[in-house]
């Protein structure tokens, strides 16, 4: 919004009970109010918890961290999620903080950087994100069908991306409740999953496996906790957490974005979005850095299977250095358990990822940055226009049927890591803006939501997010490294940011930057209030309720 007086702020409130949308010849983020349908409320704290911890637990993790450990080593990949962990811990703080604030319906991160910051950088950041969530359903379709052709199946591929490709659709476009459901339940069998990994890990450590081999740290000392890696000594140990580092980012890209995109459809979000948000990143800790750690230790970064896995895609469960780990223990049958936790991983992945594209193409619809039929909702709250646009991105994972196409598709989603960068640098700003704005109006105690460290956290955040997407492709600029697709790949969505971001400032003549005394932090905050008054949270009568309450 640009020029806003404190009136005009007073007369531009959000009704909850409508959907902001302005004319779809202006798309300069005014907000207009029409009546065309809402989405709902249909999300409660179990859905809300699982979807947060659950939904952006994908192949990143189970098979991804299989191709860090093969270029780097254990050591390598054991410090990167260390430290990307503390990197999403604070972008996870200040996504609840202004979630917690602003649960409004439509809700999302471009909805944020629209009101604190400016209307064209919240259409650059829109647009990317709105890429890279139907690029990553598409891509987490293309790994659950070859997870399944593990078990040799004589089906086609294009079968199984049909079968896995409608199965996501139904499940976003009935109801929001039913995908909460499913996303509670895919969510759970993930983290089962990665609960019996670690157990194992540990039993396989101390040598409790079929052949009582003790692993210990065996392949940290041979081959050796670090992989050789461009240049050699401790520069080279550098570079190759370093690349650890950015590789990481795949794992854990958008993930705090989910807790935002639900925030709008989620019942009582004043209660159920801090809680989310505060365990969120301890089971995060455990599972992905224990989850690294275990790989290590069950997997030398030499191993033939890994390395074969990895020259043939890639992506399916004979690359997971957890199946090669059980394969190697000797135990039987187990490999398999595993696999169909990995296809359940993959497809709820690709369930939350169209999920929270239509939301983000819902959401630029409703301040006007997209066209206005993006809005409509149906009688469930389903925003089913947008659910069937983006579904048609993620259709993309065809390409996969041919060589050539797969070539195109890998190149198409290997650019949502540094999308997901661009994407934080802007949460980051947008959070310091509108901390300064609460600052400036004298409402900053008003937070009902505060997280510690704050602003220290944020400038940490950052600073390292920045140097991350700065230095993605830092490894073409190395003696014979150099390709014109791996720097496209590492460098091209800079411009494609760059050109959405002065494109829409150029044609709409929007100013620079909102005046921090100008920045909305009160519209629609009064109508929350009400609506979480009498929200309170019934205290636990036993140990079984208590158990139950903290879990979800």
């Amino acid at each position: 919004m640009m020029n806003v007086t404190p009136k005009a702020l007073e007369e531009a409130k959000f009704e909850s009970s409508q959907v902001a949308q302005t004319d779809s010849k202006s798309f300069t983020g005014e907000v207009n109010h029409v009546t065309h349908g809402e989405t709902r409320r249909g999300l409660n704290s179990r859905h809300i918890q699982f979807l947060a911890l659950g939904g952006c637990i994908g192949t990143g993790l189970f098979v991804g961290s299989g191709a860090t450990l093969s270029l780097v080593g254990p050591a390598p990949l054991l410090m990167s999620y260390i430290a990307m962990s503390s990197v999403v811990w604070a972008i996870m703080n200040v996504l609840g903080e202004m979630s917690t604030y602003l649960p409004v319906q439509g809700v999302s991160v471009p909805y944020f950087v629209n009101r604190f910051t400016e209307p064209s950088l919240a259409f650059a950041v829109g647009y990317n994100y709105w890429y890279s969530f139907s690029m990553l359903m598409a891509t987490e379709v293309t790994a659950a069908t070859l997870i399944i052709e593990y078990w040799q199946t004589d089906v086609p591929i294009a079968a199984w991306i049909t079968i896995v490709l409608v199965v996501i659709l139904f499940l976003n476009i009935i109801a929001v409740s039913l995908f909460g459901e499913a996303e509670f339940w895919f969510a759970s069998i993930k983290i089962i999953a990665i609960i019996g990994l670690i157990i194992l890990g540990v039993v396989l450590f101390f040598g409790g496996g079929p052949n009582h081999d003790r692993l210990g740290f065996r392949y940290w000392v041979h081959p050796g906790a670090f992989k050789p890696y461009l240049v050699g000594g401790d520069t080279d140990r550098f570079l190759a957490f370093w690349t650890a580092f950015i590789r990481s980012g795949f794992s854990f890209i958008f993930s705090p974005e989910l807790i935002t995109t639900a925030a709008g459809e989620a019942t009582s979000p004043r209660r159920n979005i801090p809680k989310a948000t505060k365990r969120f990143i301890y089971r995060l800790f455990a599972f992905y850095i224990l989850g690294s750690l275990v790989v290590g230790v069950t997997v030398a970064y030499d191993d033939r299977d890994l390395l074969s896995g990895i020259e043939n895609g890639g992506q399916g469960a004979g690359a997971s250095p957890f199946v090669i780990g059980i394969q190697n223990a000797g135990i039987q049958g187990l490999n398999h358990v595993i696999n169909a936790a990995i296809l359940t991983s993959a497809w709820s992945s690709g369930n939350s990822w169209l999920f929270a594209g239509s939301r983000t193409l819902y959401s630029l619809a409703c301040t006007g940055q997209a066209p206005r039929i993006f809005a409509i909702c149906n009688r469930k709250g389903i925003p089913y226009v947008a659910v069937l646009f983006t579904f048609a991105i993620g259709c993309l994972s065809y390409l996969n049927v041919s060589n050539s196409g797969a070539n195109v598709f890998y190149w198409f989603t290997n650019i949502t890591t540094v999308g997901g960068f661009i994407s934080w640098i802007v949460i980051l700003v947008s959070y310091l803006r509108f901390r300064s704005a609460l600052k400036f109006h004298g409402l900053l105690h008003t937070l009902p939501f505060k997280t510690p460290l704050q602003p220290y956290a944020t400038y940490y955040a950052l600073f390292i997010v920045s140097l991350l997407a700065l230095t993605n492709g830092y490894a073409v600029f190395f003696p014979g490294k150099f390709t014109a697709s791996s720097f496209l790949v590492s460098y091209v969505l800079f411009a494609v940011f760059l050109g959405l971001y002065l494109g829409h400032k150029l044609w709409f003549r929007t100013p620079w930057m909102t005046k921090v005394s100008e920045v909305d932090v009160i519209s629609g905050k009064e109508e929350i209030d009400r609506m979480c008054e009498h929200d309170e949270e019934r205290k636990p009568r036993n140990w079984v309720e208590r158990f139950w309450f903290w879990l979800v």
